[in-house]
């Protein structure tokens, strides 16, 4: 059994940047490469971190539909912030809170000194489970 690529609409077209936005592997293993606050085109909507960070949770929900999962399915987050700090955490974990509530998943959080494009303050990726895979 291969894997299967999901360019979803509603998201950039990720090609041109060297990857696409979601893998379903054998198994029910979901990947999803970072997302950040990106437009249809992939611009940086916003210079403003927490709208960043609001823009990059609606574009990985956008991800995880294209491939049938929602947020509950994920099981781990990978978050990058520029000049990470405690304020940008505290916008980080408000935002989080209101997907996972008291059940997030594993997150490995890496502070940076830039991103893949100017502008870009934040991103996250993310591994989900389809439910049909879970015992």
């Amino acid at each position: 059994m291969t894997h299967d690529i999901v360019n979803p609409a509603g998201l950039h077209d990720p090609v041109g940047f060297g990857y696409s936005h979601v893998v379903r592997a054998p198994g029910g293993l979901v990947f999803i490469a970072g997302q950040y606050a990106s437009d249809e085109q992939g611009n940086v909507t916003s210079s403003d971190f927490g709208e960043q960070v609001e823009r990059s949770l609606a574009n990985l929900g956008t991800a995880l539909a294209s491939a049938g999962l929602g947020f509950a399915d994920v099981v781990q987050i990978r978050t990058h912030i520029v000049d990470h700090d405690a304020d940008k955490l505290t916008v980080l974990v408000k935002h989080l809170e209101r997907i996972w509530g008291s059940r997030p998943p594993a997150q490995t959080l890496t502070g940076v000194a830039s991103l893949a494009l100017p502008g870009m303050l934040f991103e996250i990726d993310a591994v989900a489970v389809a439910p049909s895979a879970r015992s």
